[in-house]
């Protein structure tokens, strides 16, 4: 049964760190709402919730998956671009410790687990405003001696690697190629959001089911038109915070990505 470990929204999610979007008002409840039907959609599709009580202090902290990156024989605590984000760390290595050995990036090195795209045994790291090439060498050496190959990739236009691109199923990629050169992946297929839903290529992906934003429905017809079991649910309070649905949660085992 794959792990999923969540986290509450803080109640100072208004304070979040933005990049790419103007700051609009969140509404708290809203959030934690949306949140709560992510999380029972992950359930829903067989993985095993271990929820971490919100952080007051961290407006950001919901958004786990920045805080690591989880493989089947260890998982990688980040070094978060935001410094505001760093104080998240403790409680996500104490989460993970019962199911993988933790090695953290160290500094000077930066990265954001949103940045970080694992497809088997090949792993990009975006280079970002949060995430940069020490950071990069860092997680090769962490990572090598179990067989992974880890590739600087580009991205432009949005926040972070997984804003562009991810792992719909084995060796299948969705992407939005405005923002990402998906001839960087090789030895992958792709499929291309729809040119109206720029933000549609965040995916959650659980076995042979994936969890799209209802945001975006073209794209998500075209997932299913690819033989996916589409699962909808909606994040939009969520995304006023620059945050996507691989962003709320750091799954653990099985074929979860």
């Amino acid at each position: 049964m794959p792990v999923a470990i969540t986290r509450e929204v803080s109640p100072a999610i208004g304070d979040c760190e933005l990049t790419h979007l103007e700051r609009t008002p969140i509404d708290v409840d809203v959030a934690r709402a949306q949140h709560a039907a992510y999380e029972a959609a992950l359930a829903d599709l067989g993985c095993r919730v271990e929820r971490l009580p919100a952080e007051p202090d961290l407006p950001d902290s919901v958004f786990v998956e920045d805080t690591a990156v989880v493989f089947d024989e260890v998982a990688v605590l980040t070094r978060p671009g935001a410094e505001s984000r760093r104080g998240e760390r403790s409680t996500i290595a104490a989460a993970l410790a019962p199911h993988r050995d933790v090695v953290a990036i160290e500094a000077p090195g930066t990265v954001d687990g949103g940045d970080v795209l694992v497809s088997g045994r090949d792993v990009w790291i975006g280079l970002t405003s949060r995430s940069d090439h020490h950071a990069v060498d860092q997680f090769r050496a962490a990572v090598a001696d179990h067989g992974y190959r880890v590739h600087a990739a580009t991205v432009t236009g949005c926040l972070h690697l997984k804003s562009a691109v991810t792992v719909a199923g084995d060796g299948l990629l969705v992407a939005n190629p405005d923002w990402v050169d998906v001839d960087q992946f090789t030895d992958h297929r792709c499929i291309a959001v729809d040119p109206s839903e720029p933000g549609a290529a965040n995916v959650v992906r659980i076995g042979d089911s994936v969890l799209a934003a209802a945001a975006f429905p073209r794209t998500a017809e075209r997932l299913a038109d690819a033989g996916l079991d589409v699962r909808l649910v909606d994040a939009s309070e969520l995304a006023r915070a620059e945050g996507a649905l691989t962003c709320c949660s750091l799954l653990i085992g099985g074929d979860a990505a």
